[in-house]
């Protein structure tokens, strides 16, 4: 196997690849990528057996050919050499060894045989969609900072994705929840989407596809069977077990009968939470609201530390209000909004509240309110 390519090319390809091999395993081969020349180009595909990744790259492809190298040993040499390089690599399978060369550079790394690589079983996808790559990608940003981090509640540990009647009709629909904030975020159902089985996403698979749904506006190809789920565009292929659990029924807790609307500037918010946090206890960085007519006072009372307030001015024409929150949520939770304005709909002190953009249904946050 013999090929030249330019080096950012193969570097966008390599750092694809290495960021899905798990750093520490015991199977040797699964830290490599296995690299594949053919008259078409070259294929790069890692694994860790949950998540495989295929990238394909234009390349002078000289011989063709295949072989396995370690794939963060590549990337770090690709990363290092200067911009515009040509990289030529040759495979010298009787020893064993894959020569790069990039001007006065030349590197030989060890190989390990291409019939070792484990490659992911095909599956008959029941169902396949295309969807812009925004739709998606707005879908699982949104999502995923509330994916449960606690491994015991495993089923939590993903964005379930699955089709839904929305507000506006039906909807593709991702959610995540940790038990303390829920995301729900809804898109106009995709053609061919209908009767797609609902899939729990991985974390890991996840933040792997937030570099496919970067691409721009490129049309995502997405495939679902019951075991597995596929990404893929013109030139990348992102193929993922999906999580063996159920789903919680989660829209028991999102509350419908909210009514005390609280109107607020979302960046002007989020920053008056992120410095009224600064003196609380990390453990706990419990924040209260009081929320009076058009007036919202922001406060903490740490005894260890300090006290910290601040008063915003906000669109509020209801009973007065006092409830508490974990900061962290409140940041996560103003973070996600893209409008100017955020609307929070409470009902009690110790009841979930709810929270907007503005006048868009299609995104919905819960976060549960903490004892202040």
């Amino acid at each position: 196997m013999r090929f030249s390519i330019e080096r950012a090319t193969l570097l966008k390809a390599v750092a694809q690849a290495q960021s899905v091999v798990e750093r520490r395993n015991t199977i040797p081969i699964l830290a490599n990528v296995l690299i594949e020349a053919a008259d078409a180009g070259v294929s790069f595909r890692a694994t860790d057996l949950d998540i495989e990744v295929v990238d394909k790259a234009e390349a002078q492809v000289e011989r063709t050919g295949a072989t396995t190298v370690s794939a963060v040993m590549l990337h770090e040499i690709v990363r290092k050499l200067p911009d515009g390089a040509l990289v030529t690599l040759t495979d010298d399978a009787v020893s064993g060894r894959l020569q790069i060369q990039a001007g006065r550079s030349s590197f030989s790394l060890a190989t390990l045989p291409r019939e070792d690589f484990p490659v992911m079983a095909s599956s008959e996808y029941m169902t396949g969609f295309k969807a812009p790559a925004s739709v998606l990608r707005r879908l699982f940003e949104k999502a995923k900072f509330a994916i449960s981090t606690e491994e015991t509640r495993y089923y939590l540990n993903g964005v379930y994705m699955h089709t839904a009647q929305g507000e506006e009709g039906p909807a593709l629909r991702c959610v995540a929840t940790d038990g303390h904030r829920l995301a729900r975020i809804d898109a106009p159902l995709p053609e061919g989407a209908a009767g797609m089985p609902g899939v729990i996403v991985p974390r890991k698979t996840v933040n792997e596809l937030r570099k496919l749904l970067d691409e721009g506006e490129a049309e995502i190809e997405v495939s679902v069977s019951e075991t597995k789920v596929r990404f893929s565009n013109a030139t990348l292929t992102l193929t993922s077990k999906v999580i063996d659990g159920t789903f919680p029924d989660y829209s028991r807790v999102i509350p419908t009968g909210n009514t005390r609307r609280l109107e607020v500037d979302a960046q002007a918010f989020a920053k008056a939470v992120d410095r009224v946090a600064t003196v609380s206890s990390e453990r706990s960085r419990a924040v209260k609201l009081a929320i009076e007519e058009d007036r919202l006072v922001l406060s903490v009372n740490a005894p260890d530390s300090g006290a910290a307030e601040e008063e915003l001015i906000v669109a509020y024409a209801d009973e007065r209000l006092e409830i508490g929150f974990n900061a962290k949520y409140l940041l996560e939770i103003a973070g996600q909004v893209d409008r100017e304005n955020a609307v929070f709909l409470f009902n009690s002190a110790g009841d979930p509240t709810l929270m907007r953009e503005g006048n868009d249904t299609s995104a919905v946050y819960v976060v549960m309110p903490m004892r202040v």
